[in-house]
């Protein structure tokens, strides 16, 4: 699919500040289907959801938002049946709670006419959705290759932990291999820590075990990172290393604000593309340009300098 020019951005922002691209001479009703806050991110993405819906609904009164959330890929493949047969949606926006489950949910949707937003784990099969808006896991795993490799001044031992086996996983991995590639950098192991806290934690204390020298720590995800901290901590090893997480995680970037050595940066990859996707979704029925194709964020480098302009206090994640 063709990527959304810039000027797309410009609408998304033109309602975030309350100035309406257009108006609408009928009632748009918009259904927003997430997964239940299982965790850190997902908990990111439904209170980030709860606030676009607050905004928009606002800023356009003849703007209808109904979000539901499920524990699992049967739970919202159920939901979107009844934001069909029940709330006769104009528009889907959905982050899938599994990709190949709700394929056929989500194709059954569209044949009903609705214009279709999918965010971040994308479906199975090619040219079901209208829209498709996503973090850039290659790029964070290159930005975080480039700063540990620049910090190391390209030599060092280094251990990796890994998310969860999935594509998404593969292409961090990828992006950050490749932003390594040529240096004195050595990856001393890399394990799966599933994007998981207390994972995180198991598997940095076997490195940490295992190896008398490590100089810096790629967890890839704040909630692995945490555990990771915590187990540098209790092996009193906070001065030999620092340690790059990802996501943008409330309590890694407070820690990022205050020049915390052992945490100096983080990656964005932010739950808020969800309202993203939302401020996008709602343009598509009140501009009068096309809003179709793939929407794919930056993952910027978080610093000292910048972290504060992605603090949400509010926010669970």
């Amino acid at each position: 699919m063709p990527h959304i020019k810039k000027s797309l951005l410009a609408l998304a922002v033109s309602a975030a500040v309350g100035v309406p691209a257009a108006a609408t001479a009928q009632e748009v009703t918009i259904g927003v289907s997430i997964p239940a806050a299982t965790h850190g991110w997902t908990g990111g993405v439904n209170f980030h959801a709860e606030q676009a819906k607050e905004r928009l609904e606002a800023l356009y009164p003849d703007i209808e938002i109904t979000i539901s959330t499920a524990s699992n890929p049967g739970e919202q493949a159920n939901d979107l049946e009844d934001l069909v047969s029940l709330r006769d949606i104009d528009a889907l926006v959905i982050l899938p709670f599994e990709s190949a489950p709700l394929t056929d949910p989500v194709r059954r949707v569209k044949e009903e006419d609705v214009f279709v937003t999918v965010v971040d784990r994308g479906l199975t099969q090619d040219g079901i959705s209208d829209l498709y808006v996503a973090g850039n896991n290659h790029e964070l795993g290159r930005v975080s290759g480039e700063y540990i490799r620049e910090q190391l001044d390209g030599e060092g031992d280094i251990v990796v932990l890994r998310g969860i086996p999935t594509v998404i996983d593969d292409e961090r991995v990828e992006g950050f291999q490749a932003a390594i590639e040529g240096s004195d950098i050595n990856i001393l192991d890399m394990q799966h820590a599933n994007w998981n806290r207390d994972d995180g934690f198991e598997v940095m204390q076997d490195f940490l075990s295992r190896f008398d020298n490590i100089d810096a720590v790629w967890a890839q995800d704040d909630d692995i990172a945490l555990g990771v901290i915590e187990a540098v901590r209790q092996a009193e090893r906070e001065d030999e290393l620092f340690i790059v997480g990802g996501a943008g995680m409330k309590d890694i970037i407070k820690r990022v604000m205050e020049g915390d050595d052992l945490v100096p940066v983080d990656v964005l990859y932010p739950p808020a593309m969800i309202a993203t996707a939302m401020d996008l979704t709602v343009q598509h029925f009140m501009s009068n340009g096309p809003v179709l194709g793939e929407y794919i964020l930056g993952s910027p480098l978080i610093t000292e300098e910048n972290a504060e302009q992605y603090y949400y206090p509010d926010s669970p994640f």
